[in-house]
């Protein structure tokens, strides 16, 4: 049986899934072990008929029903039971024969063998499982745009969406996810802040717009291995023990100057408002030194961190 190959660089060829739908084998089975029932007592009738009769009849009789006993023996290794959301990636002689990616009891050529490199025990569930699976990736320390350090951990949601590639294209497709997983956030991660201007795309102000780009980087880097990757999300995200300290004074300080900005732009807006409707309704004529007096009351008033305590003046200002 022929299996068409893709060509890869370097010379190399991985076989095309080719999908089996083999027939359903409880029907064998049964069929089988009364087949084999049968040989079984037959090989004893008739060598007890050879030993006491002789005769060239009971001789081959006897070999016949060795032979049926060996061959139904060895048809019992080609049944193969396949759970939901598994598939069997199949060789036979070391050659690529097929996969079972469907539920039920199968007979294949027995002298098939299920492949899959993840498995390391000898007597381990050979099967490639199809079912969803998370890869936590462990916390990683990375040099931002601008050159800090930062702590930061992804999730990746991801499952095998063609067992054949996942087999055959890489040693262990679970590790190879996790390194690649690796190698995709440092890719991303230097590409931004930590921390940006509302206007910028930075790590902190836009995660799932990072996790998008991670999950965009990391497809590319796993799809010839038959890998489908559905999500991924940042788990943890902060600056390096070295200098999150340093890093928090800077927030503070960016966070007063902008609160500081923000009340003296009000402070302003009242009196110049505040002025206007003197003016306007004729309350008071004041001259520039008296406005000049009266702005600086008003901002020390509106700008000052504590309360202020009034001061009652009696007399002249001049």
């Amino acid at each position: 049986m022929e299996t068409t190959k893709t060509k890869l660089q370097g010379g190399l060829t991985t076989p095309n899934e080719k999908l089996l739908n083999p027939p359903s084998g409880i029907g064998v089975l049964v069929l089988l072990i009364l087949v084999t029932i049968g040989s079984f007592v037959g090989s004893i009738f008739f060598g007890v008929k050879l030993d006491n009769d002789g005769g060239a009849l009971w001789g081959w009789l006897l070999a016949l029903s060795i032979i049926v006993l060996i061959i139904s023996s060895v048809l019992y290794g080609g049944f193969k039971s396949v759970q939901p959301n598994e598939a069997a990636v199949l060789t036979l002689f070391g050659k690529y024969y097929g996969t079972i990616n469907r539920a039920g009891f199968f007979l294949v050529n027995p002298f098939t063998s299920m492949v899959n490199p993840t498995v390391v025990a000898v007597g381990g569930n050979k099967k490639v499982t199809l079912k969803a699976t998370t890869l936590d990736n462990e916390k990683q320390k990375i040099n931002d745009e601008q050159g800090n350090p930062i702590e930061i951990g992804v999730v990746v949601i991801w499952k095998v969406a063609n067992a054949t590639k996942a087999v055959f294209e890489v040693d262990n497709y679970f590790k190879y996810v996790s390194t690649q997983c690796d190698a995709a956030l440092r890719n991303i991660v230097r590409k931004y802040p930590y921390d940006a201007p509302e206007e910028a795309i930075s790590l902190r102000g836009d995660s799932e717009t990072i996790a998008a780009e991670i999950k965009h980087e990391l497809q590319g880097r796993v799809d010839f291995a038959g890998i489908e990757i559905l999500d991924t999300r940042i788990s943890n995200l902060s600056y390096a023990q070295e200098i999150a300290a340093a890093m928090l004074q800077k927030q503070q300080a960016d966070a007063v100057i902008a609160a500081r900005e923000k009340i003296v732009n009000g402070a302003v807006g009242m009196v110049e408002m505040a002025l206007k409707k003197l003016s306007e309704k004729g309350v008071v004529e004041l001259d520039e030194e008296r406005k000049a007096q009266m702005v600086s009351n008003l901002l020390v008033v509106l700008c000052a961190n504590k309360e202020v305590q009034p001061i009652v003046n009696s007399g002249s200002i001049y």
